[in-house]
Protein backbone atom coordinates (compact mmCIF):
# COMPACT_ATOMS: atom_id res chain seq x y z
CA UNK A 1 0.00 0.00 0.00
CA UNK A 2 1.21 3.51 -0.78
CA UNK A 3 0.37 5.75 2.20
CA UNK A 4 0.54 9.53 2.13
CA UNK A 5 1.34 10.69 5.67
CA UNK A 6 0.97 14.35 6.64
CA UNK A 7 3.18 15.50 9.49
CA UNK A 8 5.49 12.56 9.02
CA UNK A 9 8.51 14.43 10.41
CA UNK A 10 6.73 15.06 13.71
CA UNK A 11 6.57 12.92 16.81
CA UNK A 12 3.63 10.58 16.13
CA UNK A 13 3.84 10.93 12.36
CA UNK A 14 7.44 9.78 12.25
CA UNK A 15 6.58 6.74 14.38
CA UNK A 16 3.92 5.87 11.80
CA UNK A 17 6.38 6.37 8.94
CA UNK A 18 9.03 4.17 10.54
CA UNK A 19 6.60 1.37 11.39
CA UNK A 20 4.76 1.45 8.05
CA UNK A 21 8.05 1.34 6.15
CA UNK A 22 9.23 -1.62 8.24
CA UNK A 23 6.05 -3.45 7.21
CA UNK A 24 6.70 -2.97 3.53
CA UNK A 25 4.41 -0.03 2.75
CA UNK A 26 5.42 2.77 0.39
CA UNK A 27 5.46 6.13 2.17
CA UNK A 28 4.97 9.68 0.94
CA UNK A 29 5.88 11.96 3.84
CA UNK A 30 4.34 15.45 3.53
CA UNK A 31 5.56 17.94 6.10
CA UNK A 32 5.90 21.72 6.25
CA UNK A 33 8.90 21.37 8.62
CA UNK A 34 7.64 23.85 11.18
CA UNK A 35 9.38 24.26 14.55
CA UNK A 36 8.43 20.82 15.98
CA UNK A 37 9.38 18.78 12.91
CA UNK A 38 12.73 17.06 12.44
CA UNK A 39 13.80 14.98 9.45
CA UNK A 40 16.23 13.10 11.70
CA UNK A 41 13.09 11.38 13.05
CA UNK A 42 12.82 9.42 9.79
CA UNK A 43 16.50 9.14 8.94
CA UNK A 44 16.41 5.35 9.17
CA UNK A 45 14.00 5.11 6.22
CA UNK A 46 15.01 8.18 4.22
CA UNK A 47 17.29 6.31 1.81
CA UNK A 48 14.71 3.64 0.98
CA UNK A 49 13.34 3.46 -2.56
CA UNK A 50 9.86 3.11 -1.04
CA UNK A 51 10.09 6.46 0.77
CA UNK A 52 9.53 9.95 -0.63
CA UNK A 53 9.56 13.31 1.14
CA UNK A 54 7.50 16.30 0.04
CA UNK A 55 8.12 19.66 1.70
CA UNK A 56 4.54 20.89 1.56
CA UNK A 57 2.21 22.88 3.81
CA UNK A 58 -1.34 21.53 4.14
CA UNK A 59 -2.57 25.12 3.98
CA UNK A 60 -1.45 25.18 0.33
CA UNK A 61 -4.18 23.48 -1.68
CA UNK A 62 -2.40 23.80 -5.03
CA UNK A 63 0.72 22.12 -3.68
CA UNK A 64 -1.36 19.30 -2.20
CA UNK A 65 -3.10 18.65 -5.52
CA UNK A 66 0.29 18.35 -7.19
CA UNK A 67 1.58 15.89 -4.58
CA UNK A 68 -1.48 13.65 -4.97
CA UNK A 69 -1.18 13.71 -8.75
CA UNK A 70 2.52 12.92 -8.60
CA UNK A 71 2.37 10.03 -6.12
CA UNK A 72 -1.16 8.61 -6.46
CA UNK A 73 -1.52 7.26 -2.91
CA UNK A 74 -3.78 4.37 -1.92
CA UNK A 75 -4.50 5.91 1.47
CA UNK A 76 -4.00 9.06 3.53
CA UNK A 77 -3.01 9.29 7.19
CA UNK A 78 -3.56 12.88 8.26
CA UNK A 79 -1.47 13.72 11.33
CA UNK A 80 -0.17 17.21 10.50
CA UNK A 81 -1.36 19.62 13.19
CA UNK A 82 -0.36 22.29 15.63
CA UNK A 83 -0.58 20.37 18.90
CA UNK A 84 0.85 22.20 21.92
CA UNK A 85 -1.91 23.55 24.19
CA UNK A 86 0.31 26.24 25.72
CA UNK A 87 1.23 27.58 22.28
CA UNK A 88 -2.46 27.63 21.32
CA UNK A 89 -3.12 29.96 24.26
CA UNK A 90 -0.39 32.37 23.19
CA UNK A 91 -1.13 32.21 19.45
CA UNK A 92 -4.39 30.52 18.44
CA UNK A 93 -4.38 31.66 14.80
CA UNK A 94 -1.81 29.05 13.72
CA UNK A 95 -4.06 26.35 15.17
CA UNK A 96 -7.11 27.59 13.27
CA UNK A 97 -5.22 27.84 9.99
CA UNK A 98 -3.42 24.50 10.20
CA UNK A 99 -5.87 22.28 12.06
CA UNK A 100 -9.09 23.53 10.49
CA UNK A 101 -8.21 25.08 7.13
CA UNK A 102 -5.43 22.55 6.58
CA UNK A 103 -7.78 19.64 7.25
CA UNK A 104 -10.36 21.17 4.90
CA UNK A 105 -7.69 21.31 2.18
CA UNK A 106 -6.71 17.68 2.81
CA UNK A 107 -10.33 16.58 2.58
CA UNK A 108 -10.98 18.49 -0.62
CA UNK A 109 -7.75 17.34 -2.25
CA UNK A 110 -8.48 13.75 -1.26
CA UNK A 111 -12.07 13.97 -2.47
CA UNK A 112 -11.02 15.37 -5.83
CA UNK A 113 -8.30 12.76 -6.26
CA UNK A 114 -10.61 9.90 -5.17
CA UNK A 115 -13.41 11.06 -7.49
CA UNK A 116 -11.13 11.40 -10.53
CA UNK A 117 -9.78 7.90 -9.85
CA UNK A 118 -13.29 6.47 -10.07
CA UNK A 119 -13.93 6.33 -6.33
CA UNK A 120 -11.93 3.15 -5.63
CA UNK A 121 -13.35 1.13 -2.73
CA UNK A 122 -9.87 0.54 -1.31
CA UNK A 123 -9.08 4.23 -0.73
CA UNK A 124 -9.00 5.44 2.89
CA UNK A 125 -8.68 8.83 4.58
CA UNK A 126 -7.57 8.33 8.18
CA UNK A 127 -7.84 11.41 10.37
CA UNK A 128 -5.79 11.26 13.58
CA UNK A 129 -7.14 13.34 16.47
CA UNK A 130 -7.00 13.64 20.26
CA UNK A 131 -9.03 12.80 23.34
CA UNK A 132 -8.87 16.47 24.31
CA UNK A 133 -11.87 17.17 22.04
CA UNK A 134 -14.06 15.55 24.71
CA UNK A 135 -13.19 18.09 27.40
CA UNK A 136 -12.48 17.24 31.02
CA UNK A 137 -13.60 14.29 33.17
CA UNK A 138 -14.33 14.18 36.88
CA UNK A 139 -13.06 11.45 39.16
CA UNK A 140 -15.22 8.79 37.50
CA UNK A 141 -16.00 7.74 33.93
CA UNK A 142 -14.09 7.43 30.67
CA UNK A 143 -14.29 8.89 27.18
CA UNK A 144 -16.06 6.67 24.66
CA UNK A 145 -16.62 7.30 20.96
CA UNK A 146 -20.11 8.57 21.88
CA UNK A 147 -18.94 11.14 24.44
CA UNK A 148 -20.19 14.61 23.43
CA UNK A 149 -17.47 17.00 22.32
CA UNK A 150 -16.61 19.73 24.85
CA UNK A 151 -13.21 21.26 23.95
CA UNK A 152 -11.69 23.73 26.42
CA UNK A 153 -8.59 25.15 24.71
CA UNK A 154 -7.92 26.72 21.29
CA UNK A 155 -5.97 23.55 20.42
CA UNK A 156 -8.72 21.10 21.33
CA UNK A 157 -11.39 23.32 19.76
CA UNK A 158 -9.48 23.36 16.48
CA UNK A 159 -9.11 19.57 16.55
CA UNK A 160 -12.81 19.15 17.36
CA UNK A 161 -13.65 21.29 14.34
CA UNK A 162 -11.41 19.17 12.13
CA UNK A 163 -13.10 15.98 13.39
CA UNK A 164 -16.49 17.41 12.48
CA UNK A 165 -15.27 18.29 9.00
CA UNK A 166 -14.02 14.74 8.44
CA UNK A 167 -17.35 13.25 9.51
CA UNK A 168 -19.24 15.75 7.34
CA UNK A 169 -17.17 14.87 4.24
CA UNK A 170 -18.02 11.21 4.83
CA UNK A 171 -21.74 11.81 5.27
CA UNK A 172 -22.15 14.43 2.54
CA UNK A 173 -19.69 13.30 -0.13
CA UNK A 174 -19.18 9.63 0.75
CA UNK A 175 -15.43 10.08 1.27
CA UNK A 176 -14.21 6.81 2.83
CA UNK A 177 -12.89 7.96 6.20
CA UNK A 178 -11.87 6.50 9.53
CA UNK A 179 -11.10 8.61 12.58
CA UNK A 180 -9.11 7.99 15.76
CA UNK A 181 -8.80 9.91 19.02
CA UNK A 182 -5.81 9.10 21.20
CA UNK A 183 -4.65 9.74 24.73
CA UNK A 184 -1.34 11.42 25.68
CA UNK A 185 1.61 9.99 23.76
CA UNK A 186 5.20 9.66 24.95
CA UNK A 187 8.32 7.91 23.71
CA UNK A 188 11.38 8.42 21.46
CA UNK A 189 11.67 11.55 19.28
CA UNK A 190 9.24 13.55 21.47
CA UNK A 191 9.84 17.27 20.89
CA UNK A 192 11.49 18.86 23.95
CA UNK A 193 8.61 21.18 24.89
CA UNK A 194 6.24 18.42 26.04
CA UNK A 195 6.02 17.15 29.62
CA UNK A 196 8.01 13.90 29.45
CA UNK A 197 11.07 15.30 27.61
CA UNK A 198 10.93 18.51 29.68
CA UNK A 199 11.21 16.44 32.85
CA UNK A 200 14.07 14.31 31.53
CA UNK A 201 16.09 17.15 30.02
CA UNK A 202 15.58 19.60 32.88
CA UNK A 203 16.62 16.90 35.32
CA UNK A 204 19.83 16.22 33.39
CA UNK A 205 20.58 19.95 33.15
CA UNK A 206 20.03 20.45 36.91
CA UNK A 207 17.17 22.88 36.24
CA UNK A 208 13.85 23.22 38.03
CA UNK A 209 11.27 20.66 36.91
CA UNK A 210 7.99 22.61 36.67
CA UNK A 211 4.68 20.97 37.54
CA UNK A 212 1.46 22.89 36.93
CA UNK A 213 -0.77 23.47 39.96
CA UNK A 214 -0.70 20.59 42.43
CA UNK A 215 0.29 17.99 39.85
CA UNK A 216 -3.04 16.22 40.32
CA UNK A 217 -4.22 16.46 36.70
CA UNK A 218 -4.69 12.94 35.35
CA UNK A 219 -3.81 11.64 31.89
CA UNK A 220 -3.92 8.26 30.18
CA UNK A 221 -0.42 7.60 28.78
CA UNK A 222 0.13 5.81 25.46
CA UNK A 223 3.55 4.72 24.17
CA UNK A 224 3.97 6.24 20.71
CA UNK A 225 5.01 2.99 19.00
CA UNK A 226 1.89 1.27 20.36
CA UNK A 227 -0.12 4.18 18.96
CA UNK A 228 1.48 3.82 15.51
CA UNK A 229 0.59 0.12 15.52
CA UNK A 230 -3.04 0.93 16.35
CA UNK A 231 -3.22 3.62 13.66
CA UNK A 232 -2.08 1.26 10.91
CA UNK A 233 -4.55 -1.35 12.11
CA UNK A 234 -7.44 1.13 11.94
CA UNK A 235 -6.33 2.25 8.47
CA UNK A 236 -6.34 -1.33 7.20
CA UNK A 237 -9.30 -2.86 9.06
CA UNK A 238 -11.38 -0.07 10.61
CA UNK A 239 -15.00 0.28 9.53
CA UNK A 240 -15.64 3.24 7.23
CA UNK A 241 -17.22 6.25 8.89
CA UNK A 242 -16.33 4.92 12.32
CA UNK A 243 -14.18 6.45 15.04
CA UNK A 244 -11.90 4.53 17.41
CA UNK A 245 -10.54 5.72 20.74
CA UNK A 246 -6.93 4.62 21.33
CA UNK A 247 -5.73 4.62 24.92
CA UNK A 248 -2.79 3.26 26.84
CA UNK A 249 -4.90 2.10 29.82
CA UNK A 250 -2.29 3.81 32.00
CA UNK A 251 -3.84 6.63 34.06
CA UNK A 252 -1.40 8.63 36.16
CA UNK A 253 -1.42 12.05 37.79
CA UNK A 254 1.19 14.40 36.40
CA UNK A 255 3.05 14.22 39.70
CA UNK A 256 3.04 10.41 39.65
CA UNK A 257 4.36 10.42 36.10
CA UNK A 258 7.15 12.88 36.94
CA UNK A 259 8.18 10.94 40.03
CA UNK A 260 8.31 7.70 38.03
CA UNK A 261 10.54 9.35 35.42
CA UNK A 262 12.86 10.73 38.07
CA UNK A 263 13.08 7.40 39.89
CA UNK A 264 14.20 5.82 36.61
CA UNK A 265 16.78 8.58 36.10
CA UNK A 266 18.04 8.15 39.67
CA UNK A 267 18.72 4.51 38.82
CA UNK A 268 20.17 4.99 35.34
CA UNK A 269 22.23 8.16 35.87
CA UNK A 270 22.36 9.02 39.57
CA UNK A 271 23.30 12.50 40.72
CA UNK A 272 26.43 13.06 42.78
CA UNK A 273 24.21 14.10 45.68
CA UNK A 274 20.49 13.76 46.36
CA UNK A 275 17.71 12.84 43.95
CA UNK A 276 16.37 14.42 40.78
CA UNK A 277 13.08 14.73 42.69
CA UNK A 278 14.68 17.58 44.63
CA UNK A 279 14.36 19.67 41.44
CA UNK A 280 10.53 19.46 41.34
CA UNK A 281 8.95 22.92 41.47
CA UNK A 282 5.21 23.62 41.52
CA UNK A 283 4.19 26.56 39.32
CA UNK A 284 0.98 28.46 38.55
CA UNK A 285 -1.47 26.27 36.67
CA UNK A 286 -2.21 26.62 32.96
CA UNK A 287 -5.41 28.53 32.08
CA UNK A 288 -8.30 26.14 31.46
CA UNK A 289 -6.26 23.08 32.42
CA UNK A 290 -8.46 19.97 31.96
CA UNK A 291 -8.50 17.89 35.14
CA UNK A 292 -8.66 14.36 33.81
CA UNK A 293 -8.62 12.41 30.53
CA UNK A 294 -9.31 8.68 30.37
CA UNK A 295 -9.96 6.56 27.28
CA UNK A 296 -12.30 3.59 27.09
CA UNK A 297 -10.65 1.46 24.36
CA UNK A 298 -13.38 -1.21 24.25
CA UNK A 299 -14.30 -0.62 20.60
CA UNK A 300 -10.81 -1.00 19.15
CA UNK A 301 -10.14 -3.98 21.41
CA UNK A 302 -13.36 -5.84 20.57
CA UNK A 303 -13.63 -4.93 16.87
CA UNK A 304 -9.97 -4.97 15.85
CA UNK A 305 -8.24 -6.93 18.63
CA UNK A 306 -5.80 -4.18 19.62
CA UNK A 307 -4.29 -3.58 23.05
CA UNK A 308 -1.19 -1.65 24.14
CA UNK A 309 1.91 -3.81 24.41
CA UNK A 310 3.75 -1.96 27.20
CA UNK A 311 2.85 -0.61 30.62
CA UNK A 312 3.62 3.00 31.39
CA UNK A 313 6.53 1.95 33.60
CA UNK A 314 8.06 -0.14 30.79
CA UNK A 315 7.49 2.59 28.24
CA UNK A 316 8.94 5.33 30.44
CA UNK A 317 12.06 3.28 31.10
CA UNK A 318 12.55 2.79 27.36
CA UNK A 319 11.95 6.50 26.81
CA UNK A 320 14.44 7.65 29.44
CA UNK A 321 17.09 5.33 28.02
CA UNK A 322 16.45 6.68 24.52
CA UNK A 323 17.03 10.27 25.64
CA UNK A 324 20.17 9.26 27.52
CA UNK A 325 21.48 7.58 24.36
CA UNK A 326 20.46 10.30 21.88
CA UNK A 327 21.75 13.65 23.09
CA UNK A 328 22.85 14.42 19.53
CA UNK A 329 19.16 14.41 18.53
CA UNK A 330 17.66 16.56 21.29
CA UNK A 331 20.50 19.00 21.96
CA UNK A 332 20.06 21.08 18.73
CA UNK A 333 16.28 21.21 19.19
CA UNK A 334 16.63 23.10 22.45
CA UNK A 335 17.63 26.18 20.48
CA UNK A 336 14.30 26.36 18.65
CA UNK A 337 11.87 29.18 19.45
CA UNK A 338 9.92 28.71 22.65
CA UNK A 339 11.72 25.59 23.87
CA UNK A 340 12.65 25.94 27.53
CA UNK A 341 10.29 28.90 28.04
CA UNK A 342 7.06 29.01 30.02
CA UNK A 343 4.31 29.33 27.41
CA UNK A 344 0.55 29.62 27.68
CA UNK A 345 0.43 32.48 30.18
CA UNK A 346 -1.12 35.21 28.02
CA UNK A 347 -4.66 34.32 29.07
Amino acid sequence: MKILVTGGAGFIGSAVVRLAASRGHEIVNCDALTYAACLDNVAEVASSDSYAFEHVDIRDRTALDAVFERHKPDAVMHLAAESHVDRSIDGPSDFIETNITGTFNMLETSRSYWTKAGKPETFRFHHISTDEVYGSLGAEGMFTEDTPYDPRSPYSASKAASDHLVNAWHETFGLPVVLTNCSNNYGPFHFPEKLVPVVILNALADRDIPIYGKGDNIRDWLYVEDHADALLLVLEKGKLGRSYNIGGENERTNLQLVETLLTILDEKRPKAEGSYKDQITFVADRPGHDQRYAIDPTRIREELGWRPSVTVEEGLEKTVQWYLDNESWWRPLQDRKGVGERLGTKA
